[in-house]
């Protein structure tokens, strides 16, 4: 027992976890310097933010009166739509009852860019093959030119007409002959034809500028749809939609494929849009410009209008634009989560104040202080020497759980709230729980005749399943509030479950090999009465050093 007790000792390195948290934490406060965030974001009740009122309304071209279920569908996509972003902490609640209902969102920050547009986009999206694209002005009106009886004769096409002999292509059935009453191009296989009304309204047909609609812009998916491009710089006559947006099983964003550092939107259909991606792109491939290309539309704009290459039979395809990582992310969220059933308007947009006084949150910040200055005294009183272990594993996780806090507001959007802070607050008797049963498992170890670099070692062997034990209960208890919760219940999982990592992290590679390092001195091994571990103290005789490792052990105090 004595040779093995010995190896346990020698095999421990405690160099080696101690070196990794050093890096650990120069790591992360390198990376928060660097980014040049040092603060980390704060919620609606610490800072203030955006609060947005939607009013819903009837589509364009719709008819009907707005259900309770409708509008219960519609927070529950705009809150999803929200943290997608990350955990921001935002509240999504009604206002009112009945028709006169409305939707009020609460993002913490004082920006308002993208959230009108993030929440109240409809987020219906088509995928329409083109049958005519041209510049967002109407085309000019033709010159006259004498005819040979004297009359005059306009020539209405607004591009060339092909040749009068049909031309074979790999259409089913061959394309019609065009004459003036035949669009200017052939027609799509399994399209229905669009009327030379409808031709003669996509000719005269003027992109209206931002915020104005005009003409046809009821985007109905069975229906041809005459729309303008994002920037209302291009415009296009759409056959009826091939694939639908509910067809749409994932979307995300992400950078172009190609080695480019382009933005662009990945989505993924399921096995209907799948099919019905497949069988349209092939129907595409072969058609003359700009037949061979499909508009993705939302909201009855053309995202974009890629040309078709090659058929996708994968069930997968990109949207591309001028996206920066945000509106990709933003656009790729509002697809994930789907189409609100309603069309919106918005009523108001202003900047709300801290929901919580400044004599509230110092309050809550004393209580916090009160707290940990009461685990450290009784750390101290109760372990003396070894207490300070305590105070130093407090201080390691401090210092990792603010620059996380830190760099999660960058990365994923989280931000810090009251709640969140008690979270932190509770986190801290966690960890504190953690060093009691260690370091109760090594007196008992001792009480039992060890020296302290043997009871270091076996102590925690016993003290580390008891220790993960408790921690993974208050893990699985952060998931399943995280799950289930909204809100400042959220923020508040959200941070205890973090923080439960990071003690985990602590005890395993900073209280635990620190343990180790100082059972090697003089002051604890030798068991001083400052150190807490006095023999005299903890009720039992001085261990014999050649009989607890099997060879001379450090000296021991007269």
């Amino acid at each position: 027992m004595a040779k093995t007790n010995a190896k346990r000792v020698e095999r421990s390195r405690p160099g080696r976890g101690l070196a990794l948290v050093a890096l650990a934490v120069v790591a992360l406060y390198a990376w928060m310097f660097l980014s040049g965030t040092t603060q980390p974001k704060l919620g609606l009740d610490l800072q203030g933010g955006t609060q947005v009122t939607l009013v819903p309304t009837t589509a364009p071209g719709e008819t009907g009166t707005i259900e309770q279920a409708q509008i219960d569908q519609a927070v529950e996509i705009i809150r999803n739509r929200v943290n997608g972003l990350g955990v921001a902490e935002a509240e999504v609640a009604t206002q009112g009852t009945g028709a006169g209902t409305a939707i009020v969102i609460s993002v913490p920050g004082t920006t308002t860019s993208g959230i009108v547009e993030l929440v109240g986009q409809t987020a219906l999206l088509n995928f329409r093959p083109v049958q005519d694209r041209g510049p967002a002005t109407a085309a000019p009106e033709p010159t006259p030119t004498p005819s040979p009886t004297g009359t005059d004769a306009a020539s209405p096409s607004p591009s060339p007409s092909p040749s009068p002999t049909p031309t074979p292509t790999p259409s089913p059935t061959p394309s019609p002959t065009p004459s003036g009453d035949q669009p200017t191009g052939p027609l799509q296989p399994g399209g229905p034809d669009i009327t030379p009304e409808f031709q003669a309204q996509f000719a005269t047909y003027t992109c209206a500028p931002e915020g104005e609609r005009q003409g046809s812009l009821v985007d109905k998916a069975d229906e041809p749809l005459i729309t303008c491009d994002v920037d209302r710089a291009e415009k296009f006559l759409l056959q009826p939609a091939a694939v639908t947006g509910q067809q749409i099983e994932d979307a995300n964003a992400g950078l172009r494929q190609d080695g480019t550092s382009e933005w662009v939107v990945n989505i993924e259909f399921d096995d209907e849009g799948t099919a019905a991606f497949a069988e349209t792109t092939q129907q595409l491939v072969n058609q003359p410009y700009p037949q061979n290309s499909f508009a993705i539309v939302l909201d009855s704009q053309v995202v974009s209008a890629p040309v078709v290459r090659s058929a996708i039979v994968d069930g997968r395809a990109e949207i591309s634009g001028s996206f920066t990582q945000q509106t990709a992310t933003e656009l790729a969220n509002v697809l994930k989560y789907g189409s609100l059933p309603l069309a919106f308007d918005v009523a108001d947009v202003q900047q709300i104040s801290p929901t919580l006084g400044e004599d509230q949150l110092t309050a809550g910040l004393i209580a916090g202080v009160i707290g940990l200055v009461l685990v450290v005294v009784y750390s101290l009183l109760y372990y003396r020497g070894l207490g300070l272990v305590t105070v130093f594993s407090l201080v390691i996780a401090g210092l990792l759980t603010y620059a996380l806090l830190v760099l999660l507001g960058q990365t994923i959007g989280y931000t810090l709230t009251l709640a969140g802070i008690a979270g932190a607050i509770v986190a801290i008797g966690i960890t504190a729980d953690s060093f009691v049963v260690y370091f109760e498992r090594i007196r008992d170890e001792m009480r039992e005749g060890k020296s302290l670099r043997v009871a270091a070692e076996t102590g925690w062997t016993r003290a580390r399943r008891a220790i993960i034990a408790a921690d993974l209960v208050s893990l699985i208890a952060a998931v399943v509030l995280y799950v289930l919760s909204v809100g400042g219940v959220r923020g508040f999982a959200f941070t205890l479950g973090l923080t439960t990592l990071v003690d985990i992290f602590v005890v395993f590679l900073f209280t635990k090999p620190l343990v180790t390092l100082l059972a090697g001195t003089k002051f604890f091994g030798g068991g001083h009465p400052l150190s807490g571990l006095d023999p005299a103290r903890l009720g039992v005789k001085r261990p014999d050093p050649t009989r607890a490792t099997g060879r001379p052990s450090v000296p021991q105090e007269a």
